[in-house]
């Protein structure tokens, strides 16, 4: 991680963990399917909640989803679900939760149509990642039309979480659009796709 000193994008703020994810993950292509999963389920549970909140209880999600192996999660039982329900070191909605095993589920069905989750994914960017060169976080939309259309598939896919709001910052983590501000020391570093993926 850079020091202090370095321009970051306003969000990241000084904690410390919220540095180093912005600094070595966020807007970092992602190719891997189970990080992909594991993406897609902490924009999910987010949802309502402060990022900073995922993020102190992503080594309990880890714990408690099988390292984020969509095989192993779309074979939780009823009983799987009502524990993790009991679970402090992850957000305790059982709605939630219960979109974990269904999204589990959806993205391996998904997964035997397109050969991976990655190849469907990245075709909503023609495969690269979208530069919008924004000047200031408040030019950053919470939604895009590529976000819509994300969502709306999903969602006929049978995923759940997977509104256009947490579709855009799933497609933020995931490097699909690199949102970095320009004045960021990161948005330069990512512009262009330069090779730096996961």
């Amino acid at each position: 991680m850079q020091t202090t000193s370095v321009n970051r994008c306003a969000w990241a703020g000084s904690d410390p963990l919220y540095c180093a994810y912005h600094d070595l993950e966020w807007g970092v292509p992602v190719h891997d399917d189970r990080l992909l999963f594991e993406f897609l389920t902490l924009e999910g549970a987010q949802a309502g909640l402060s990022w900073i909140t995922i993020l102190r209880k992503r080594e309990g999600y880890r714990r408690a989803f099988a390292a984020f192996d969509p095989e192993a999660v779309a074979r939780f039982t009823d009983a799987d679900l009502v524990r993790l329900a009991g679970d402090e070191a992850i957000v305790r909605n059982r709605l939630k939760i219960a979109s974990t095993r269904d999204n589990a589920r959806a993205f391996l069905t998904l997964r035997e149509e397109f050969g991976s989750f990655d190849a469907y994914l990245w075709r909503f960017v023609d495969g690269i990642p979208l530069q919008p060169a924004r000047r200031t976080l408040a030019e950053v939309p919470a939604s895009t039309a590529v976000s819509d259309q994300l969502s709306r598939d999903l969602k006929k896919r049978g995923f759940r979480f997977v509104g256009s709001t947490i579709c855009y910052a799933f497609m933020q983590a995931v490097g699909m659009v690199n949102d970095h501000t320009v004045k960021c020391f990161r948005w330069a570093e990512l512009c262009g796709n330069i090779g730096e993926k996961r």
